[in-house]
C-alpha cells in the first residue's frame, strides 16, 4: 500500500501542509516539528513524489552510481565507464536523446551513507542504481539493503551490482557482475609458491567486506594446497588487516616483517596497498624482488609504472563498468540467472622473483 503525505502527517501529528513545508524546505518550521516529520518519513519509508508524481510508478532521468571512494582509481574507472553508457554523447544538438543524468554518490565506505544515498535516490525515483565494489557483510546492513533495494525495484528502478556479489537474500537485481576475487587471489599466491616462496605475508583489507574475504580465501586456498600455513598458525600470524590505502600497506608490511623477518614475499589487498608495502620494504633496507617479492591486485593504471613493475591481478574494471551502465539503461540483456562472474587475469611483472638462497 502506497504511503501518502497524509499518512506522514498523521504519524507526526501535524497538518499535511506542515509536512510539505518540511520536505520542500520552503518555509520555516520549528526544529522539534521538523525532526518529528522526518522521523515519520523514515518510519513509513515515504517516497516524495517528484515532477512525475501523477504516475505512481514513474522514474526520473536520474541514475545513481554508488562508490566507496571516487578518488580511488578502482571506483573511478568503473564509475566513469558506467557513465559513458548512462549519460553518453547525444546527437550534438544539445538535446537529450535517451541519455540520463548519472550522479556519483561517494559513501566513504560507510554502510549508513550507502543506505542514505539509496533513500535519496528512491525519493527522486531514480531510473537505475549501480552499486560498485565490495559489500559490507554485517547481517543487519544486508537485511536493510535487501529491503530497500526490493522497494526501489518494485517502483521501477533498475538495480545493478558491479564488482560485488548478490546479497544473500533478495532478488531485486537486474544483474550482479561479480569479480572472481577468490580465483585471482589463489592464482597470485600459487605463482609465488611456484617460484619457491614459503613464507608469505598478506596485507588484507577491512575484514567486514566481501572483497577482502574472497581475496583472502583464495590466498589461503593456495597455501593449504601447497601444505603451507594451516598447522603452525602462519595464516593468521602473517595476515594483517587494514584500509585499502597506501598507509595501511606500509604499516601492515612493517608489522609482518616484525612478526617474521624470514618472510620472502608480501601479497597486498590491492595495488594501492602494494605501493605502501613496497615503500616499507625499501625503508627496511631491502630490495624488491631480490630480498622480498611484492604483489598487488586490480592492475590499476600506475601498477605497470612502479619500479619494478608490479605483479598483480587484472580486473577488467572499465569493461565491467560499461556493461553495468548498459544493464542499468536496458541496453543489454542480463546474464543467465542475473549473475555473471568476471574472470581475473594474473599479470606477472618484475616485482616478484624466486627467493634469494643463502
Amino acid at each position: 500500500m502506497t504511503v501518502t503525505l497524509a499518512d506522514v502527517a498523521a504519524r507526526a501529528r501535524v497538518s499535511p501542509a506542515t509536512v510539505s513545508r518540511v520536505l520542500n524546505g520552503n518555509y520555516p518550521v520549528a526544529a522539534s516539528t521538523r525532526e518529528r516529520v522526518l522521523r515519520a518519513v523514515d518510519d513509513l519509508d515515504y517516497v516524495l513524489n517528484g515532477p512525475a508524481s501523477s504516475l505512481a510508478a514513474a522514474t526520473s532521468d536520474l541514475v545513481g552510481i554508488l562508490v566507496n571512494d571516487i578518488a580511488d582509481p578502482f571506483f573511478g574507472i568503473m564509475a566513469g565507464a558506467a557513465q559513458t553508457q548512462i549519460g553518453g554523447p547525444g546527437d550534438g544538438s544539445g538535446r537529450a536523446g535517451g541519455e540520463k543524468l548519472a550522479v556519483i554518490c561517494n559513501t566513504g565506505g560507510s554502510p549508513e551513507r550507502e543506505l542514505t544515498y539509496l533513500t535519496l535516490l528512491q525519493r527522486q525515483r531514480a531510473a537505475a542504481v549501480v552499486l560498485t565494489g565490495g559489500a559490507v557483510e554485517y547481517p543487519d546492513h544486508q537485511a536493510a539493503m535487501a529491503a530497500k533495494l526490493a522497494k526501489m525495484a518494485d517502483a521501477g528502478t533498475r538495480i545493478v551490482f558491479c564488482g560485488r556479489p548478490p546479497l544473500p537474500e533478495g532478488d531485486a537485481l537486474v544483474a550482479a557482475l561479480a569479480f572472481d576475487n577468490r580465483g585471482g587471489g589463489r592464482r597470485l599466491t600459487e605463482h609465488l609458491i611456484s617460484l619457491g616462496h614459503r613464507r608469505i605475508g598478506y596485507v588484507a583489507g577491512p575484514p567486514e567486506r566481501t572483497t577482502t574475504r574472497h581475496r583472502l580465501e583464495g590466498h589461503r586456498e593456495a597455501l593449504r594446497g601447497a601444505g603451507l600455513g594451516a598447522e603452525d598458525g602462519d595464516e593468521e600470524r602473517l595476515t594483517v588487516h587494514g584500509p585499502y590505502d597506501r598507509r595501511s600497506g606500509y604499516e601492515a608490511t612493517l608489522e609482518i616483517l616484525r612478526r617474521d623477518p624470514t618472510v620472502t614475499a608480501v601479497v597486498a589487498a590491492n595495488d594501492t596497498v602494494a605501493l605502501g608495502a613496497c615503500a616499507a620494504v625499501r625503508d627496511q633496507g631491502l630490495r624488491i624482488p631480490q630480498d622480498i617479492s611484492v604483489a598487488g591486485f586490480d592492475d590499476l593504471p600506475f601498477s605497470v609504472d612502479a619500479v619494478p613493475a608490479l605483479t598483480t591481478v587484472r580486473l577488467p574494471l572499465f569493461e565491467a563498468g560499461a556493461r553495468a551502465g548498459r544493464l542499468a539503461m536496458g541496453k543489454e540483456n542480463p546474464p543467465p540467472g542475473g549473475i555473471a562472474t568476471i574472470a581475473a587475469e594474473l599479470m606477472i611483472r618484475g616485482s616478484t622473483a624466486p627467493p634469494r638462497v643463502g
